[in-house]
């Protein structure tokens, strides 16, 4: 048997290639829109991909379904209680799909979603399970949160429930040393407890995982309902995409360069503009005007919290990663990146748009407990809520940044404002984008709430 996983950091997202080596039939499983890889393993293990199943409608990217069938004419499958507006087959709780000797067993396992379903492995027929995919049931370490709920009938609350059926009733009676396939893992806004491993087992997860513990069905519901991570406002775009034909992402898509003097005129026209680079060259050179998001960090979800899916885009890349750039926000549904600038790590900018570079400061923790003390600044939090956990600033204003784009109006502009997330990545996004919108003296923390924790232990350790 042939089971291929495909794991991309950018979005913390696992896909699958299952195939019979002897009938040369193959399945994809939640496929991401850049379907080269999977096309070209297929040829390699001398495979047909015959079908694409995705376990749900995912939200914080768009499936390749389309691409893959567009391709090898495969049928597309979902679960039953799933509605597009092109054919699918669907599948329903029990149903087998034969590869040949291999053979899956499709589980319906409602609770991220109500079409979700889970796919059991057997590399014979009647064998026990090789492998248990996912999708956004059940993760390492976690379960899928209940409330990104994309067919519009179902509170929370019943998704919660449901969950709590799936996890006990059908995922924790699978034998022990099934392996858990997931979609997802660690930095995953489709859970918060994800780990960092990319499989595991059904009897490590029984032994382990906190969600799956045995409690009642209302302990269950508040455990997975509360501290999630903030949704970013592209999550219900993609869903609703991944629910109806679109443009396909052809293999060959490249996006040009451009001129310095097509640069000014696309800042001009309020074009908005994507600074891939690393913080530390943003802070010492940028465009006016442009976001920082980095290559190095959640370069995909953060630049569909930052920009409109769909929305015009240039790039400021470092030389050679202009095209991967458009691709990863490709993977989001944005196809909108019209060109790029790229710009050496020595942070040299074409002489024509000199005029239009800015640095842009960081406030050190000793500097901010002095605007603190004089109640000189605005403080704005931009971590999730299981993260504040830890513990916080006295005096900041949380603002998840996945929904800064969206809550601008209510960020305080009376007094220099300094913006803080765990270790100061999501910070330099944050400032860059406040900035953009015509916020004034703005400014982020060095190393952000890592380094202020490290301070006031450093003092409190002093004073002891």
């Amino acid at each position: 048997m042939i089971l291929e996983q495909y794991y991309i950091e950018c979005l913390s997202h696992a896909s699958y290639l299952i195939g019979d080596p002897t009938s040369g039939r193959a399945i994809v499983v939640d496929p991401r829109r850049d379907i080269t890889e999977y096309l070209d393993d297929a040829r390699r293990f001398g495979l047909t991909i015959e079908g694409v199943i995705n376990t749900h409608f995912h939200a914080d990217f768009v499936s390749g379904h389309l691409e893959l069938t567009d391709a090898t004419g495969a049928w597309i499958g979902f679960g039953e209680a799933a509605d597009t507006d092109y054919p699918i087959r669907r599948l329903r709780d029990g149903e087998i799909v034969s590869l040949g000797e291999v053979e899956l067993e499709i589980l319906s396992t409602p609770g991220h979603t109500w079409e979700s379903i889970s796919v059991l492995v057997r590399e014979h027929p009647g064998a026990v399970p090789t492998a248990v995919l996912t999708g956004d049931s059940l993760f390492v370490g976690d379960v899928g949160r209940p409330d990104l709920v994309n067919l519009g009938d179902g509170s929370s609350t019943d998704l919660a429930r449901a969950m709590y059926r799936t996890v006990h009733d059908t995922l924790m009676t699978l034998p022990d040393e099934v392996v858990v396939m997931p979609a997802h893992g660690a930095g995953s806004s489709c859970g918060k407890n994800l780990s960092t491993e990319l499989t595991s087992t059904i009897g490590e997860q029984r032994a382990t995982n906190p969600a799956v513990q045995p409690m009642s069905e209302d302990d269950f519901v508040a455990l997975i309902t509360e501290g999630q991570p903030a949704a970013p406002a592209y999550f219900a775009v993609d869903a609703a995409m991944n629910k109806r034909l679109h443009p396909l992402l052809t293999p060959e898509r490249t996006i040009p360069a451009l001129s310095p003097a097509q640069v000014r005129v696309e800042l001009a026209a309020g074009t908005r503009v994507l600074d891939a680079r690393s913080v530390d060259d943003f802070a010492a050179g940028h465009l006016r005007g442009s976001v920082n998001v980095g290559f190095d960090g959640r370069f995909a979800e953060t630049a569909g919290m930052v920009a409109e899916v769909g929305e015009k885009i240039v790039l400021v890349t470092y030389p050679g990663e202009e095209q991967d750039a458009a691709v990863r926000l490709s993977r989001i549904g944005s196809d909108g990146a019209a060109g790029y600038l790229t710009v050496d790590r020595d942070g040299v900018f074409p002489a024509e748009l000199t005029d239009l570079v800015e640095t842009a400061s960081r406030t050190t923790v000793d500097d901010l407990e002095r605007m603190l003390a004089a109640d000189a600044v605005t403080l704005i939090d931009l971590r999730n809520p299981a993260e504040r956990e830890s513990g916080t600033i006295p005096g900041a204003v949380p603002i998840p940044l996945a929904q800064l784009r969206t809550r601008l109006d209510q960020v305080p502009d009376g007094k220099p404002i300094v913006l803080h997330c765990a270790g100061g990545w999501r910070s330099s996004v944050a400032a860059s984008l406040l900035r953009a919108h015509g916020f004034a003296a703005v400014t982020d923390l060095l190393g952000g709430y890592a380094a202020w924790a490290e301070f006031t232990d450093r003092r409190a350790a002093a004073r002891s």
